[in-house]
């Protein structure tokens, strides 16, 4: 039946009916049940192959011309196709999904009851290679400060650093290094395993902090004898590049929560969850047997170390709780070194024994780990942009026999379909523009790893994720700005240029409506490509935290003041004080004293009316360690509650709200240079044992956790009462 013949309202019904029962009927049924999730399932793909049939016999079959315009055709039907299978890897994996947060719960409870030598051993292991003291400090102070009886921190330094050494000491925390950095980070660990001897160990990345509870919760998972590894997600603390460049941090989620907060669940239900190397806990029995040690032929040691105990019958538990947080990429630089290495060593597995296509393995893992994703992402981004630039400058058509209302017809009720279908499976966390956005990103750098990997897999450096002041350094991408604002351009003169009859590439007129839909929307997504490519400038060196409550505050003349605290990070504050209260000069030293650490010295740098900003002077001090555990080790993140049409506003509102800066050349990632090398250890192997901690900083913060016994609130003002040397110390 030819689209053309149809009524208006014969025309538009597939997509009143798909967006009827995808967008208002779906939202209405369970997802935790099993049969709301089929029948979502085969509504979607019977669309989708609706528009299959019509797009392969009707706009690829039929095709005829010079054997180019024929090739171009098949290929572009090929990145579709592979697109669908991506898509329908991930439709089924949504079949599936679990929620161990109650088991954590019991396991929580029983753990707690047992006395503490009946819990079993467990070290925490924090690799590192050059990742600076700001970073390292928290995640050592957090693992320090673990709510278990049981656990012996190692920091694996293969930067072999005096000063980490010295703070390691100093904080009681064992500390390895080695004689070579062979095989990088599964070298480092592997090494760190011939010298501890824990019934189980916890991996953590150089800047991810565990939270207080997190081997309560993790460990119990393994009282069912073939759980492997227990992974928890990814979370953030800091904007990655995407919403700092945009200025979306309230407005979209993070990168990474698609895949944390809906794949990995649903992937666990098929008992495919894998180990993403940090934030996870490892049984050294499972380990045991598959060699002691963590497979060394992908630069993805953790995916490869899942699919080794797979095919043993250890399998992967996933427990969707944030439990530690730690640093998105905080440049485009930073982003693409992790997402480059993410890429090619998924590639890699394709060529061991041990990866998907390798024996010992069911139908649906070998669907669960094959990297389709990385093979599909970069293409599909790249021809959407080109297709048509490509058809507007040559009139080189990628589809034949192909007409408005046929478009309105089989393509756009697809498009609502599956976009309809992933947004009901992952609510709050897929918004199709700023995945657009993203995949066009990537794109640019992780398509040509991909197709350098395929043809060769071997033979590429180890590259550790920039952190900290190393990754702030970037200024813009411009491999990425550059390329983005040609194809802006390309795509809006061609599409002038065919509006043109002398001029006009496109032969059919009836074709330039679509052609100009799809460009406007392209040049949306490459205009957002190039202001995320625009490194924004990074107002502090620390992240802060929102928190509501009190603070006392001493002058420097001995007043005594009270105030709230609105956000806080290791370097200052945000006070708002009690209305007729002066404000301390900007300048003046100060004493505050923050609840579950103690007094800081500080100092006025700003003020807005009864808000004041203040600067900490905090050195190294229990102090410090009292704030990074009131900061880091309880999480404070925010629930996530948006939906699609406020993110995409959001997004298109920067465009008139932004002014797009201009680039400014920085090499990127640069480094201060320095008068001498760093300092480095002997390249040996060096062995400092854990030593029991002194303070116990958890009991002190217990103890500091009120203000002191002179301070009362019944509102803003000054405080009654004197404070006693002894209650000043504390």
């Amino acid at each position: 039946m030819q689209a053309m013949t149809l009524s208006l309202s014969q025309l538009f019904a597939p997509m009143v009916g798909i967006f009827a029962a995808m967008y208002l009927l779906a939202p209405t049924f369970p997802v935790a049940r099993p049969w709301a999730r089929v029948a979502v399932f085969v509504a979607v793909w019977l669309v989708v192959a609706r528009y299959l049939e019509w797009r392969i016999f009707t706009t690829v079959l039929p095709a005829t011309g010079t054997w180019y315009q024929v090739y171009w055709i098949w290929f572009c039907l090929f990145v579709e196709l592979l697109t669908f299978t991506d898509q329908f890897i991930l439709y089924l994996i949504f079949l599936r999904r679990t929620d161990r947060r109650s088991e954590a719960d019991q396991h929580e409870r029983r753990l707690r009851s047992l006395p503490h030598d009946e819990l079993p051993s467990v070290d925490v292991l924090i690799p590192t290679f050059d990742e600076p003291f700001e970073v390292l400090e928290k995640t050592i102070t957090g693992a320090l400060c673990l709510d278990y009886p049981n656990f012996q921190v190692w920091v694996l330094d293969d930067g072999r650093r005096p000063w980490l050494k010295k703070l390691c000491e100093e904080k009681g925390a064992g500390y390895l290094t080695r004689a070579d950095n062979l095989n990088a980070k599964a070298g480092n660990i592997n090494h760190a395993l011939t010298q501890t001897s824990g019934e189980f160990f916890a991996i953590f990345d150089a800047d991810f902090v565990p939270q207080c509870k997190f081997l309560m919760r993790t460990i119990g998972f393994f009282a069912d004898p073939k759980i492997g590894i227990v992974q928890i997600p990814h979370t953030f603390y800091n904007e990655d590049p995407m919403q700092a460049n945009l200025g979306l941090h309230r407005g979209l989620p993070d990168e990474q929560r698609f895949f944390f907060d809906s794949i990995m669940p649903a992937r666990d239900g098929w008992d495919g969850a894998f180990c993403c190397g940090s934030n996870s806990v490892t049984r050294r029995a499972a380990l045991r047997v598959v060699g002691d040690a963590l497979p060394t032929q992908s630069i993805t040691e953790d995916i490869l170390l899942t699919l080794v105990l797979l095919r043993k019958g250890y399998i992967t538990r996933y427990l969707n709780e944030p439990m530690a947080i730690g640093l998105a990429p905080e440049s485009l630089d930073a982003f693409f070194v992790q997402r480059q290495r993410w890429a090619r060593g998924a590639i890699q597995t394709l060529y061991l024994s041990a990866g998907p296509l390798g024996p010992g393995l069911g139908l649906m893992h070998r669907l669960l780990f094959f990297p389709t994703h990385w093979l599909s992402l970069g293409l599909r981004a790249l021809m959407v942009v080109v297709v048509p630039i490509v058809f507007m400058w040559t009139g080189l058509a990628p589809v034949v026999d192909v007409t408005p209302e046929a478009v309105f017809f089989y393509l756009f009720p697809a498009i609502l379909a599956l976009n309809g279908g992933i947004s009901w499976f992952a609510p709050h966390v897929h918004f199709p523009l700023a995945a657009q956005v993203s995949a066009t990103i990537q794109s640019f750098k992780i398509l040509p790893t991909v197709l350098g990997t395929l043809v060769k897999p071997t033979g590429h450096a180890f590259k550790v994720t920039p952190k900290g002041t190393a990754a702030r350094c970037a200024s813009y991408a411009a491999e990425i700005f550059w390329p983005s604002a040609a194809l802006m351009a390309l795509t809006v003169v061609g599409l002038v240029l065919n509006t043109i009859p002398e001029w006009r590439m496109i032969d059919h007129p009836a074709a330039l409506p679509m052609v100009a839909f799809w460009s406007v929307v392209n040049v949306v997504v490459l205009f957002f490509v190039c202001m995320t490519s625009l490194q924004a400038r990074m107002g502090r060196a620390e992240e802060r935290f929102d928190v509501d409550e009190s603070v006392l505050i001493e002058t420097g003349a001995g007043e005594r003041l009270s105030g709230r605290v609105s956000n806080i990070s290791l370097s200052g504050a945000g006070v708002l004080l009690g209305s007729g209260i002066d404000s301390p000069g900007a300048g003046e030293p100060l004493r505050v004293h923050i609840m579950q650490v103690g007094w800081i010295d500080a100092m006025i740098v700003q003020q807005r009316g009864r808000l004041v900003g203040m600067q900490f002077h905090l050195p190294q001090s229990l102090e410090r360690d009292l704030l990074i555990r009131k900061l880091f080790t309880v999480a404070r993140l925010k629930g996530n509650g948006l939906v699609a049409c406020s993110v995409n506003r959001a997004m298109l509102k920067n465009i008139w709200l932004m002014a797009m800066p201009l680039p400014q050349i920085v090499t990127t990632g640069a480094k201060p240079a320095s008068l001498s090398p760093p300092m480095r250890l002997p390249a040996e192997s060096l062995v400092i044992r854990p030593q029991p901690r002194i303070d116990d900083l958890a009991h002190l913060a217990g103890v500091r956790n009120l203000h002191p016994a002179s301070f009362t609130e019944p509102h803003f003002g000054r405080v009654a009462g004197t404070l006693s040397e002894a209650v000043k110390s504390g």
